[in-house]
């Protein structure tokens, strides 16, 4: 364990490390896991910074150029777009069947379709597999109806979902009968992009294990692009989205192929 009389580069080039393993280290965990204090740790990540390596953010830090600079905590979301959030959720959760298997991605409209799946009584003997721990508690008042599965991996903290390692490599022993996907951005020409890397990493590896791919995103991600490719347009079966999608992003996106559902109608 470093301590505060280790060689500062030496304790920096850990810190950074540990930032570009997890895309998201907190300042608390930082001191306690080098053994120094947090005005040391502060002091170090603003060299980081300086040089160009990091993104501070509140309560911690992230690599520059990851595409998190942009992210929103799972919490500072709940509240955006929620009315747009919970109609997605209904539509989505309607599609599922008893008897079969879901794969369910992290995030808040992602949360949705978990709470829709929970109030779903009539459901019966559903396997769902997920790699968000807010996702699989909100799963749990469905039980025993349903069966949660928690793929493993490495915890990030800012969606507390888990990402690779081991998060790929379950899902890579799974055949399921419908992934439900989130994203920050539906494109018609880019496709469907997120603003994390290793959760966009974990997304493509759960539509490669089913059957039916169905994105689900609110109004405000069509038409944008982010820095992690998911896959393109044709990955996917259909988009369930709400909160009043533009007429002419709507248009081009099923021109180049993808069904759009509009869950307010």
């Amino acid at each position: 364990m470093a301590d505060d009389s280790a060689p500062t580069i030496i304790r920096r080039e850990r810190l950074l490390q540990d930032i570009v393993d997890r895309g998201f280290l907190r300042v608390a965990d930082a001191s306690v896991e080098l053994g120094v204090s947090a005005v040391t740790v502060r002091s170090d990540l603003s060299a980081l910074e300086l040089a160009g390596s990091i993104v501070r953010v509140h309560g911690g830090a992230m690599p520059r150029g990851s595409g998190n600079e942009g992210e929103s905590s799972f919490e500072s979301s709940l509240a955006r777009e929620a009315a747009a959030k919970l109609a997605i959720g209904r539509r989505a959760a309607s599609m599922v069947k008893s008897g079969q298997s879901v794969l369910l991605d992290v995030g808040t409209t992602a949360l949705a379709v978990a709470h829709a799946l929970a109030r779903r009584s009539d459901l019966n003997d559903v396997l769902v597999v997920t790699n968000g721990l807010s996702i699989a508690l909100a799963l749990e008042p469905g039980m025993p109806r349903l069966t949660v599965v928690v793929t493993g991996g490495t915890l990030r903290p800012l969606q507390h979902s888990l990402v690779n390692p081991f998060a790929s490599a379950f899902l890579e022993s799974l055949h399921g009968d419908i992934a439900f996907i989130g994203c920050n951005g539906v494109d018609p020409e880019v496709g469907v992009t997120n603003v994390n890397l290793p959760e966009a990493e974990v997304k493509r590896r759960m539509m490669q294990s089913a059957a039916r791919r169905v994105l689900v995103a609110d109004a405000s991600k069509l038409g944008s692009r982010r820095l992690g490719n998911v896959g393109p347009l044709s990955d996917f079966e259909s988009l369930v989205t709400a909160g009043g999608p533009d007429a002419d992003v709507v248009a081009r996106l099923e021109t180049a192929g993808l069904h759009v559902i509009d869950a307010d109608n």
